[in-house]
């Protein structure tokens, strides 16, 4: 199970080409969250909610990026 969570999360980091910080945030959000929630809970439903809340935090930081690069564009 854990050799099949690492290959699908390296696969997913290096097949997404993430133009925007929101996506490389979530991406990497993603990946941060799920192998905390692994760490902590040993189970797949703590990787799930980690893997989840990652993925909205990095979205949301990197959300934050966009808008303030696109601030300084104008």
């Amino acid at each position: 199970m854990k050799k099949l969570f690492i290959l699908t999360t390296a696969a997913m980091l290096l097949g997404t080409g993430c133009v925007t910080n929101t996506g490389t945030g979530a991406v990497a959000g993603g990946a941060l969250g799920a192998l905390a929630g692994q760490a902590i809970g040993k189970d797949t439903k703590s990787t799930l909610i980690g893997a989840g809340i990652g993925a909205v935090l990095g979205g949301a930081l990197g959300n934050q990026e966009d808008a303030k690069e696109k601030s300084k564009k104008k």
